[in-house]
């Protein structure tokens, strides 16, 4: 799987107007998903609900790969620091899994989310960090 990764402070971006996450939108649905995919599909619905609740913590330490956090704080800038002001501007929109690819320790979660009535469809490439997936990138 090819994977651009995160410049610096582009995860801040992709939290406000890749993905856009939903203030009051939809959880994901993991069902459909066994196995890996549902533990991927698992941690897209985290990365939402964490988002969601304006939880940079928790969208730092639980959701993102190591390396994100290392990229942006190298830029300058803690995590929480980066997602702080972001996370309270997202708006409602809804977020749908359309399809998930695992492939040993690496996965990709093509997502459409719905934002003011326009839709998008992304990919997130996600890492298998020890025993849980993170959040690596957005293609």
């Amino acid at each position: 799987m090819s994977a651009t990764p995160f410049k610096p402070l582009a995860l801040a971006a992709m939290a406000l107007s890749a993905l856009a996450l939903s203030a009051c939108g939809a959880t994901v649905s993991t069902s459909g998903y066994k196995g890996e995919g549902k533990a991927v599909a698992q941690r897209v619905s985290d990365f939402q609900s964490d988002a969601t609740a304006s939880d940079e913590k928790k969208v730092c330490e639980n959701d993102l790969a190591a390396a994100v956090r290392t990229r942006l704080q190298a830029a300058g800038s803690s995590c929480q620091r980066a997602l702080k002001h972001q996370l309270t501007q997202i708006d409602t929109l809804e977020l749908t899994i359309k399809s998930i690819a695992v492939k040993g320790t690496t996965a990709s979660a093509r997502v459409k989310s719905t934002w003011s009535g326009k839709s998008k469809e992304s990919t997130l490439a996600l890492v298998k960090e020890g025993s849980a997936w993170r959040i690596a990138a957005l293609q």
